[in-house]
Order: C-alpha cells, then structure tokens, then sequence
C-alpha cells in the first residue's frame, strides 16, 4: 500500500504540509498526478457531481481542466482533527468564450491511515471577474507561503 506524508493523525504543521502538497499538485493539471492522492475507492462530492474511485475522479479531473483554462488554485488550511482536515479555497480561470471566473469554495477531507484521501466533499460558487482583477496567476512563488486568501 502506498504512503503519503503527512500520515493521520495530523498535527498543525502537518495538515498544513497536506494542504500545501494537494494545492501544488492540483496546480500541475494533471489528472494522473492529482488522483494519486485518493484511495481506490475515495468517494467525492464536488458540487453536484458524486464520484466514486480514483478513475472516475481522474476522468472528471481532465474534464474539468479542459474547460477551465488558465486554472490556478490557492489552498488555505481552516481546520483539522486526527484524520480529517477542512479547506478553504479560490482558483481563478477562463472559459472557451474567453470569460474569466474565481471560484470560492469549502472541502472536507478525510484520510486513511496512509494519508491517501479517502472521502472529498467540496462546495463551490463561481463568480465572474475581469481578466485584469485576476490574482492567482499560477503556482505560489518564493515568499507566498501563509498569504492569507482574501474574502473577496
């Protein structure tokens, strides 16, 4: 079975070393890279779409970076417990029309005893932006780390 530091129970500086290693991998928009991180069987909300298992969450993770261009993502630690860790987020990007959009959301992560993801529920508003107001525009750069994500 594979493992991924930081394992469960969490500490601070580890849930902050998990958030920090799945918004680094989300950024890279690679469906196989990011599914890594999820159990077989890990099961999803995200919005209103229910996924169950690394291949469905991997074909629904191409999907989505084939729609949403430009995607950059900001990861912000709000809570953990033992195996459980809850997320706040914002990612900016363009769809095929060429409109810009930053997405507000919430995600619930629970863990399995080698750190892989084993449950995922995220809740997520668009909101649209002008191309010039975007503010992530790509991975975090040296000196990035612990900027706070605005509320707006």
């Amino acid at each position: 079975m594979p493992v991924r530091p930081p394992v469960p129970p969490f500490t601070e500086a580890g849930a902050r070393a998990k958030v920090r290693a799945a918004e680094d991998a989300w950024n890279t928009r690679d469906p196989e890279r990011v599914a890594l991180a999820y159990t077989e069987d890990s099961v999803w909300r995200n919005r209103d779409s229910f996924l169950t298992g690394r291949a469905e969450i991997r074909a629904f993770l191409a999907a989505k970076w084939r729609r949403e261009l430009d995607y950059a993502l900001r990861k912000d630690l709000w809570a953990y417990g033992d195996d459980r860790i809850a997320v706040r987020f914002q990612y900016e990007w363009r769809d095929a029309d060429g409109r810009h959009w930053r997405s507000y959301g919430n995600e619930l992560w629970e863990f399995d005893a080698h750190g892989l993801m084993r449950r995922r529920e995220a809740s997520i508003n668009d909101v649209p932006i002008r191309a010039e107001d975007r503010r992530i525009l790509g991975p975090r750069r040296p000196g990035e780390d612990g900027a706070a994500l605005p509320l707006e």
